[in-house]
């Protein structure tokens, strides 16, 4: 059953959208196009969203940084999230250098929040506590300065 879903419709859609939470172009155009709309209509839309600074890619990678760094979530994993919405990988670049984390200070950090301090470690629960740091997005740097951190 084809709908005739007007210009008004998707603005209307479009701001419901923005007004939950901050959206990348990509990631609206493809929730539009879900919905039923035109992709001329929406790439029209989209741009007068931009106009208004509504639509803002650069606000909206920031807000994501500074959201998965609450979230203890390492730049590894940052960066594959954004790009699996569609970011530039210059923006993501960008967004990593302006938040001005101290990756190893949070992977310290969420290390220890996980685990207790235990002394010597064998082989296979070191393995264990590298893969949990790797999981949320640390480099190799990182999840060994958190290891070395814990007192032996």
């Amino acid at each position: 059953m084809e709908q005739n879903l007007t210009p008004q419709q998707l603005w209307d859609c479009a701001l419901r959208l923005l007004s939950r939470r901050d959206h990348g172009r990509r990631e609206l155009a493809r929730k539009l196009r879900q919905r039923g709309f035109e992709p001329a209509l929406i790439e029209q839309a989209l741009e007068r969203l931009e106009q208004q600074h509504w639509l803002e890619e650069e606000r909206f990678v920031a807000v994501q940084v500074r959201q998965h760094v609450l979230k203890k979530h390492g730049p590894l994993r940052i960066r594959a999230e954004l790009q699996r919405k569609g970011i530039a990988s210059a923006d993501i670049e960008r967004a990593l250098e302006e938040a001005a984390a101290d990756w190893f200070a949070l992977a310290e950090h969420c290390y220890r929040a996980r685990f207790t301090p235990a002394g010597r470690l064998d082989v296979k629960e070191r393995a264990r506590r590298m893969r949990y740091l790797q999981a949320r997005g640390f480099g190799p740097e990182h999840i060994r300065h958190a290891l070395e951190s814990d007192p032996e």
